[in-house]
């Protein structure tokens, strides 16, 4: 059997290909499904089955497109009322996909009704086990995404979960979690790339601590999530639509600047030095990274108008598949090209880029502001002496509480701060990018902690 491994690095997820043979097997795939359909048809194999081992909150599901694409079984954990026809699966089911067996194991904590699947082979022997937001490396999926009613409840559950997959399962048994890579779901965050159980019971602190220690410290721990993921769960559970990977239709200059001065979301994808050196005023600068679709959708305003700004096609695709994958479908068009000949006759803003260095001499030399949007957390952990803490998803609704004259805006690396920079430049204020990393800055006369 081979398990292939499809990575979202954007959202912090994977799915998998079971194979063996002709026969495949598909665990919790993300809704952008061609890239399932490529990897099985460059495997020689059929998908005879695709799992859930959970109703997702931090992406839309092509699960349900999937299996009604290759006409395969639709597994969703029993107990989820989702609004399509599946097999509900329950603790101590089989999946028989003929050389390829897999046990469902009932694994709650981070929803209700969250599975685990054992991979076994045709004598029974475990191999594998696809644990989804369970049992993480180094971690366990975060138990808040219900509601702080059932936050207590679902950290136990996961303590219980984690030690029945430790107890029940061979010390060699592979890991094959959901999420875990930078996704918003795990708990903490996950370490290393591959691991067994054997190694979980020795570094995952499910397994490493008493019930009351862990609840307490992982509730304690739990960060703020993304806004959008309120989105997912209802998509994921009434099912979501086929999948769009078209480009938007072309926005005209007169209509670009329209929107614009109107203040509907036109985001500038280009690389953040790019848009610093010129951009339209009044536009976001997004830039295309990983960070793109998790920051996009945390701040954005679900069912505003939107308009994509790129250099060329590829770049607006990119942005497009990304932004189907947490259920933003209804793009309002594209404008493609060089910035400065996409609306013509407007003069393009800048500001300035540096770095903690330049901050460092600027605080000794002049009265300027510092805006940290980084989580409170972080900065609670060392910031800059005086700096304002407002984290980038409180920024909208706090703008009117920044001073005015010259604000340098940091955050842990530079994407936030570049959103942030975007949102808060104006002809009235000089904005300067900190695009650097913080920790040349932790090191300096100029931070402190809390």
């Amino acid at each position: 059997m081979d398990v292939s491994i499809i990575e979202t690095s954007s959202l912090g997820d994977r799915s998998y290909l079971v194979s063996d043979g002709a026969v495949g097997v598909v665990v919790d795939p993300q809704r952008d499904i061609d890239r399932v359909l490529t990897l099985a048809h460059d495997r020689g194999v059929r998908i005879t089955h695709v799992l859930e081992t959970h109703i997702h909150n931090d992406y839309v599901t092509g699960g349900l497109e999937l299996a009604r694409t290759v006409g395969a079984e639709y597994a969703v954990p029993t107990g989820d009322d989702v609004g399509y026809q599946r097999r509900a699966v329950g603790d101590g089911d089989v999946i028989d996909a003929g050389p390829i067996q897999l046990l469902v194991m009932h694994t709650p904590g981070h929803t209700h009704h969250h599975v685990s699947y054992v991979l076994r082979d045709t004598a029974g022997t475990p191999h594998a086990v696809f644990t989804g937001g369970s049992m993480l490396f180094g971690t366990t999926g975060r138990t808040d995404l219900l509601g702080k009613a059932h936050t207590r409840e679902l950290t136990h559950a996961q303590y219980h979960s984690v030690r029945r997959l430790a107890d029940e399962l061979p010390a060699d048994t592979k890991i094959y979690p959901t999420h875990g890579f930078g996704s918003f779901c795990a708990a903490t965050p996950a370490s290393g790339d591959s691991s067994t159980v054997g190694e979980q019971r020795t570094t995952n602190p499910a397994l490493t601590q008493d019930e009351q220690s862990y609840v307490d410290e992982l509730i304690a721990g739990l960060s703020e999530y993304p806004a959008y993921y309120a989105h997912m769960g209802v998509i994921n559970t009434r099912g979501p639509a086929p999948v769009d990977l078209s480009l938007p239709a072309p926005v005209d200059p007169d209509e670009l600047r329209r929107r614009i001065e109107a203040g509907e979301w036109v985001v500038d994808l280009r690389e953040r030095t790019a848009f610093a050196a010129g951009h339209l005023g009044g536009t976001l600068g997004f830039e295309l990274s990983d960070s793109f679709v998790t920051y996009l959708g945390w701040l954005y305003q679900w069912g505003a108008p939107l308009t994509l700004i790129g250099e060329n096609e590829d770049q607006v695709a990119d942005a497009r598949r990304e932004l189907v994958r947490i259920g933003i479908d209804d793009l309002d068009g594209s404008a493609i090209g060089e910035i400065h000949t996409l609306v013509a006759g407007t003069a393009l803003r800048s500001y300035r880029v540096a770095d903690f260095a330049a901050l460092t001499e600027a605080l000794r030399e002049k009265d300027i502001a510092v805006l940290d949007v980084r989580q409170r957390n972080e900065y609670d952990s060392s910031h800059i002496d005086g700096a304002i803490n407002i984290p980038l998803h409180e920024l909208s609704d706090r703008q009117g509480t920044l001073p005015d004259g010259e604000i340098w805006v940091h955050c842990a690396s530079g994407y936030r701060a570049s959103v942030a920079a975007s949102m808060i430049d104006r002809p009235d204020r000089t904005t300067v990018l900190i695009n650097d990393d913080y920790d040349n800055a932790k090191d300096t006369d100029i931070t402190s902690t809390t």
